[in-house]
């Protein structure tokens, strides 16, 4: 008698879960590492990660990098962010702070929210959530995005605010930086995005 398995990998995005915990602690799919000079993004259709673009300044990823399964970015999403005209129809960016260097992507990891970014792109929302390794105790103090070195969310803010920078000119940076913000309102982003993807995939049941 042979063991069961599933045949096929799950898709990341459609076939992973945000987490049982969420959104207070969810689980994130990594994209990029801090070492990566290129921009990797999942690929909708398969679901393996393919290359983007070269990071477009001379500014490196300064966390890890991806995206919260089952989430995406629509009309409740836009509505928590000011002179939004929609989301920008993408699974909810979160940025992941660990104090032990990992420098692989395609992996899953469980993290804890503290807060979030606020971006436009083009007039679309475009929110990086800003969480914390669950398994790194160094980071333990912290509950909320105020309780970062301000140096670390400074770091975070200046990367985003210039990495779609077209550094020969030829094409304007898409990219406004509204702001920040904590713990509570990056809850409630996740959940607006969990919701924007039940109404977007209403027949995917994922596993």
């Amino acid at each position: 008698m042979t063991a069961s398995f599933d045949r096929f990998r799950a898709h990341p995005w459609h076939g992973l879960s945000a987490g049982d915990h969420a959104p207070d602690i969810v689980e994130a799919y990594i994209e990029i590492t801090p070492l990566d000079a290129v921009k990797y993004e999942i690929d909708k259709r398969t679901g393996y990660l393919r290359v983007d673009r070269p990071q477009g300044s001379s500014a490196l990823p300064p966390t890890l990098y991806g995206f919260i399964p089952r989430t995406y970015c629509g009309d409740r999403v836009a509505a928590l962010t000011p002179k939004a005209v929609k989301g920008d129809g993408d699974p909810l960016d979160i940025c992941v702070l660990s104090q032990q260097r990992i420098d692989r992507a395609e992996v899953v990891l469980s993290a804890r929210v503290v807060g979030g970014i606020q971006l436009l792109d083009g007039g679309e929302a475009d929110d990086k959530i800003v969480a914390l390794l669950t398994s790194d105790t160094v980071f333990d103090y912290a509950r909320d995005l105020k309780n970062l070195p301000t140096a670390v969310v400074n770091r975070m803010v200046h990367y985003f605010a210039t990495y779609k920078m077209d550094m020969t000119g030829g094409k304007p940076n898409t990219i406004e930086v509204v702001g920040t913000y904590g713990a509570e309102k990056a809850r409630a982003v996740i959940a607006a995005a969990m919701t924007d993807y039940d109404e977007a995939f209403p027949d995917d049941e994922g596993d």
